[in-house]
């Protein structure tokens, strides 16, 4: 019954079809937002002050702190693709996110064991198993870090997802619901990082690390708990299989019939003949014109059709599992898009850092830190998702006849275009800088230049605008338009992308001095900043912001969105 149960195919926990009444929509996606809240909070705490614990608690090197801070942030970002894998394939998104769970409250409690082992190891009733407390307290921190970065990786992309399974695709009403999901969700993940960023950090800096490790540790056993006692109002999806064995039986069937015509008809191409899919956990994928190689796969043959349960899947697939194959290659250019993106996010902690430093930052007798200029990023987040979702969602419903107001792909689209606005307002500044600099005489005397370092707040704004339009539209575009049964990947590679902005960042600034500091020019970004133009740099990036929003527009505009039966 449609109207008693769902239509997407999802069970409750007890194996039978979900109940619309009993289970999913907020009273279960809200406990999944309370546990992505307590995580963030408690990973968040530890990745801002990680360098802080390495340099001042276990005598690190700077050079050493950095290489295991950035070691660790990349542990962090592959995780998700395990996390998710598993996910999908074999364990579903409840048990694996579960299991990532409990390894990372494992490595809490490793971190905070690390903090309480000078008291343990001190004193007249010191345990005499520690031999060497000083490797022991270093190996235990160690091994507890890259167990947080794992289980929190792993568990990210099947939490998020597993929320929004909890809204039913084939109902208009929930379908508007998890749209909304979405943007509370990226909600809850910043207000945990504001309160990491303060609360938590000031505790580790003043009170101690055993009592920051402590809380954050209590955070996550809440969150942990409060998704595990949500599991009667679940709903779930159960797992597909493999999808990489999936893509490579599409692959070599179409290698297979590479040179056999397809049929004029798309209906003659083989699918699944019940109702359902023969991917466990997924509905039918209508089939779409274009990639037609991949067609091929689905290509029907005089034996297949006398022996129908004896398909060889490397030979023959169905119009689902080739739709599948065609919606992952068509969704890879939105991706490519949102790496530049999250490339100009970077300067956020890198070149906007810099620029700070050589400003005023005094406001009367108070200094303000340069890094902290980043909580005004935050603070954009958390102040815009409210009124977008309450105030700007309602108003463009009028006149777009929109559920969500406008789609994914444009919402993306906007956020683009903030984040060139940016790097735009982020060279005006630095241009007004070095005009002052010049004026001042501070040219070649590497010092602060008497500007306020409150000129940068619009830029950092900007930023905070471009992520509500274009991450929170990026998971959403991901999550929709991901095959059913590959959803916990569609989120991996939706976060993917920060990583892999991260190392284009990386690549562009190690370009900038090959190309600008030429012939006894000191480049664009030296370590004066007075006798640079990091305006250049950021107009550059600029420019680059714009050929990538004519990129996107063209493949958005040519997108072929998915169609489930």
């Amino acid at each position: 019954n449609s109207t008693e149960y769902t239509g997407d195919g999802s069970v409750c926990t007890s194996g039978h079809p979900a109940s619309r009444k009993h289970t999913g929509n907020w009273k279960a996606s809200s406990l999944t937002i309370v546990c992505s809240f307590c995580c963030y909070l408690a990973y968040s705490s530890i990745g801002k002050n990680l360098v802080s614990y390495l340099t001042k608690v276990l005598d690190e090197t700077n050079l050493d702190a950095a290489r295991h801070v950035a070691t660790w942030q990349g542990t962090s970002y592959l995780a998700p693709l395990v996390g998710a894998f598993v996910a999908d394939s074999y364990l579903g998104k409840y048990r694996t996110a579960l299991i990532s769970c409990t390894i990372f409250i494992m490595g809490m409690m490793m971190l905070l064991l690390s903090a309480a082992l000078p008291l343990i190891s001190a004193g007249p009733h010191a345990w005499t198993l520690w031999a060497d407390p000083i490797s022991s307290r270093y190996i235990i921190f160690l091994v507890g870090l890259y167990m947080v970065g794992l289980g929190y990786g792993a568990q990210s992309p099947c939490v998020t997802s597993f929320g929004a399974d909890q809204f039913d695709d084939t109902n208009e009403m929930e379908k508007t619901r998890k749209s909304s999901f979405f943007n509370w969700h990226y909600f809850s993940i910043n207000a945990g990082s504001l309160i990491a960023g303060t609360v938590i950090v000031w505790v580790q800096e003043h009170e101690g690390w055993l009592w920051g490790f402590t809380i954050s540790t209590l955070f996550v056993t809440l969150g942990i708990s409060v998704f595990f006692l949500g599991s009667i109002v679940y709903r779930f999806q159960k797992p597909g299989g493999s999808p990489l064995a999936r893509i490579w039986q599409v692959v070599v069937a179409a290698s297979r019939n590479f040179d056999k015509v397809l049929p004029c008809d798309s209906s003659a191409l083989y699918e699944f003949s019940g109702q359902g899919s023969a991917i466990e956990g997924s509905r039918k994928l209508e089939h779409t014109s274009g990639l037609e190689f991949f067609d091929k796969a689905a290509i029907l043959t005089l034996p297949d059709c006398e022996s129908p349960g004896q398909l060889n899947k490397w030979k023959i697939c169905t119009v689902t599992q080739v739709e599948e194959l065609k919606i992952l290659i068509r969704m890879f250019p939105i991706w490519s898009a949102m790496v530049l993106f999250a490339a100009v996010q970077e300067q956020m902690f890198s070149t906007f850092v810099e620029q700070g430093m050589t400003m005023e930052k005094h406001v009367g007798s108070f200094e303000i830190p340069t890094a902290s200029f980043q909580s005004i990023d935050t603070l954009t987040v958390i102040m815009l998702v409210p009124i977008y979702e309450r105030v700007l969602v309602p108003v463009i419903r009028k006149f777009t006849g929109r559920a969500n107001g406008i789609s994914s792909p444009q919402r993306i689209g906007i956020g683009l275009c903030f984040s060139m606005l940016s790097m735009v307002l982020a060279a005006l500044v630095e241009s007004n800088r070095l005009q002052i600099a010049q004026s001042e005489g501070l040219v070649h005397s590497k010092v602060t230049v008497p500007m306020s370092i409150l000129w940068q707040g619009p830029q950092y704004f900007l930023l905070g605008v471009a992520e509500v339009f274009s991450n929170i539209g990026l998971t959403e575009f991901f999550y929709d338009e991901s095959p059913d049964a590959m959803r916990s990947l569609g989120m991996a590679f939706s976060l993917l992308n920060i990583s892999a902005g991260n190392y284009l960042s990386s690549f562009i600034l190690s370009l900038v001095p090959v190309f600008t500091a030429r012939g006894g020019s000191p480049g664009w970004i030296p370590d004066n900043l007075n006798e640079g133009h990091l305006d250049r740099f950021y107009l550059m990036m600029a420019g680059l912001s714009l050929l990538n929003i004519f990129v996107f527009v063209f493949y958005a505009r040519r997108y072929n969105c998915k169609k489930a039966s």
